[in-house]
């Protein structure tokens, strides 16, 4: 069995887009996110030290008392600034006091989140000290690059935290020492909430935008497979329309024409036939007259029996060949109650027939081609199996009629030569006994021009034929209540009950 998305042109559209998506992104975050991770750490670092340098200068311009104000005032949710009187020396004291500087709340922080009553946090991010500590711990201080620094203060940087601290520590012309501390946690990674946001919604548009082009391409698709299955099964279909994309158009321009050739091809037969038909009459017509002249009544016997099946032949090989059933309509029938029938009519003759009620199943056929095919092997169950019981099955795939006998059965060797035109099993030249031959090829003829097939198998009791007809062509199946015989009447009853076949109930013997 295939996986689903194999089955269906929309799941594989689908699957095909959402992974190149996927790649694509991938791709993209592969290729960028290097310099993106660049261009983010050159930002912040190049926003600590413009800032730090502002600060530098607002120190030197203010009163002494007034630093502290001063500092506190510039202080932001990434940034700390203190003084101390002496210069810093080892490095991981700094990062620790760093540490601590940043927990410190702000006093000119308003808290909007709180005032707003929304539901997002407004504590900001603080390094713990242990791991500030460990992260850079042999990493010690270093003089900032020219490019970077423009004050004639001496300073010295160090980072911490993995780089989303920064420290710079700045000497102010009165021997104090300013220290400005940077620590964001980098909130520009490409999978957050709100990128992953935007691939679903991206994913979703795209994949309904799959659903609606696979439905465009899939509805002609379905559309041609369920005129090509209903053409298989002799029906006459309206031609397709010839819209849509150039291979649609194509693919349904090819289909119509070739539903006309074959009904053409048809059609021409047909009239071949007729046109053979007619002009046989004239000349076995003629030694039918003819055989009327001759005087010796066993000899003129002969011939007008000869001249009988000759034209008993032909008119069965032209009925054959013309497929009458072709010509008629397709329309929906209950199958049980065909069946019924063609065994009803066979009890009503005194034929040992029975019946088994099964499934109510409404299935569109040519009703008349598949009564003659059916009947044909019930006549052959009862003529060479000594009688016949018939019923109906369904399977995953199809719908099955079975006629079972209890006769000698059908040769291995011969199961298909059994449905050449004019072959029999029974050797006599007889008609009553043997038939022309046409019975099985007839039937097979009929139910392949329904989509289906005729087989035959072996069981302990005697032999089943299977007319094997599509499932395509159900349209419900209910159930049945119950079961039923077909009743013969007492007297044709009474005049059987020496029937020699054994194993065949007949109906009235159960119905009672």
């Amino acid at each position: 069995m295939r996986h689903w998305w194999k089955r269906s042109l929309a799941a594989q559209f689908i699957g095909f887009t959402l992974m190149a998506l996927i790649i694509s992104q991938g791709l993209t975050f592969l290729i960028s996110w290097d310099e993106h991770a660049k261009a983010l750490y050159a930002a912040a670092k190049s926003e600590f030290l413009s800032r730090t340098a502002s600060v530098t200068r607002l120190m030197e311009s203010v009163p002494p008392e007034l630093r502290e104000q001063a500092l506190l005032a510039s202080e932001t949710s990434y940034s700390r600034f203190w003084l101390t009187d002496e210069e810093p020396q080892t490095a991981a004291d700094w990062r620790n006091r760093a540490a601590a500087e940043r927990s410190r709340p702000l006093d000119n922080f308003v808290d909007l989140t709180y005032k707003l009553g929304l539901n997002a946090t407004s504590k900001p991010d603080v390094p713990v000290s242990e791991k500030v500590a460990a992260a850079k711990g042999d990493e010690e201080w270093a003089r900032p690059s020219p490019l970077l620094w423009h004050l004639p203060h001496p300073a010295k940087y160090l980072t911490f935290s993995d780089n989303a601290g920064y420290g710079l520590a700045v000497r102010l012309n009165d021997g104090r020492w300013l220290n400005s501390a940077y620590y964001k946690v980098d909130g520009g990674g490409w999978w957050t909430s709100k990128s992953l946001l935007s691939l679903g919604f991206t994913a979703l548009i795209l994949a309904l935008i799959g659903v609606l082009i696979a439905s465009r391409i899939a509805r002609p698709l379905r559309k041609l497979a369920t005129s090509a299955e209903a053409l298989g099964r002799g029906e006459n279909l309206p031609p397709l329309a010839e819209d849509g994309p150039d291979e649609i158009r194509r693919t349904a321009e090819a289909f119509n024409k070739m539903q006309s050739r074959l009904h053409r091809f048809v059609e021409d037969r047909t009239r071949m036939l007729a046109a053979i038909g007619h002009d046989l009459r004239t000349p076995l017509t003629s030694l039918r007259l003819r055989a009327e002249f001759v005087k010796d009544p066993d000899i003129q016997q002969k011939m007008l029996s000869t001249i009988d099946e000759l034209q008993n032949m032909t008119e069965a090989a032209i009925s054959f060949a013309r497929g009458e059933a072709s010509a008629e309509e397709t329309r929906a029938i209950e199958l049980e109650a065909l069946v019924g029938s063609i065994c009803d009519d066979h009890a009503d003759l005194g034929h040992p027939v029975r019946y088994i009620e099964g499934p109510r199943t409404t299935y569109r056929c040519r009703p008349a081609s598949l009564r003659r095919a059916i009947r044909n092997l019930v006549e052959n169950a009862v003529r060479y199996g000594g009688g016949a019981k018939v019923f109906i099955r369904r399977t995953a795939l199809t719908v099955e009629i079975v006629v079972e006998d209890t006769g000698p059965g059908i040769p291995e060797a011969m199961k298909e030569k059994v449905f050449a035109p004019f072959f029999r099993l029974e050797t006599s030249r007889n008609r009553d006994t043997g038939g022309i031959g046409l019975g099985l090829s007839i039937a097979r003829a009929a139910v392949r021009q329904h989509g289906g097939d005729i087989s035959f198998l072996r069981t302990p009791t005697g032999m089943q034929t299977i007319i094997s007809l599509p499932q395509e062509g159900c349209a419900d199946a209910v159930p049945a209540k119950k079961a039923r015989l077909w009743n013969l009447k007492r007297s044709l009853d009474d005049s059987r009950s020496k029937n020699p076949a054994e194993g065949i109930v007949r109906p009235s013997a159960e119905a009672k």
